[in-house]
């Protein structure tokens, strides 16, 4: 049960530091930018985890799917893509939107894996897991919205009584 912890760590990690380092140094804080940033360590670690338990993700998808190991490592791979867009600012916004993709449809292997007790990540706790996924993924959802989609078309508008470019 520790990878909900950890996952939650990474996410907020970049946001914490970034914070004690603007109180230390009197700057302001960008919020949207280390939030992004927490979310795309929280992806590169997603990749990772394809990678590394790409057996164990197999197991968590139904029999019927086909090419259950190329869907891992594919989406393994798509993971880390958005993972590395939401490290650039050009891409951030677009990659926020992607990763609330990715949460959505991605949480049905997780209710699959649950329900059947497949023991990865914390699944093998059956049913009850979810009560710790469900609200996992209704986090990152809103991170990814209200901080890096959201949040970041906030920090580009131009702020009350400055001309507009």
């Amino acid at each position: 049960m520790v990878t909900p912890i950890i996952i939650i760590l990474l996410l907020a990690s970049p946001l914490g530091i970034a914070f004690i380092l603007s109180k230390f140094r009197n700057n302001p804080l960008d919020v949207a930018k280390y939030a992004c940033w927490g979310l795309g360590v929280a992806f590169v670690f997603f990749f990772i985890g394809h990678l590394v338990k790409a057996e164990g993700m197999v197991e968590m998808l139904p029999p019927w799917v086909p090419f259950r190991l190329a869907l891992v490592y594919l989406t393994g791979l798509l993971e880390l893509v958005i993972g590395i867009g939401l490290f650039l600012p050009r891409y951030q916004v677009f990659a926020g939107k992607v990763a609330i993709v990715v949460f959505v449809i991605f949480f049905p292997a997780n209710v699959y894996a649950a329900l059947n007790g497949i023991g990865l990540g914390g699944h093998q706790w059956g049913p009850v897991y979810l009560l710790i996924r469900g609200p996992l993924q209704i986090i990152l959802i809103a991170w990814a919205y209200f901080l890096c989609v959201k949040g970041h078309n906030k920090s580009m508008q131009p702020t009350a009584g400055a001309p507009a470019d």
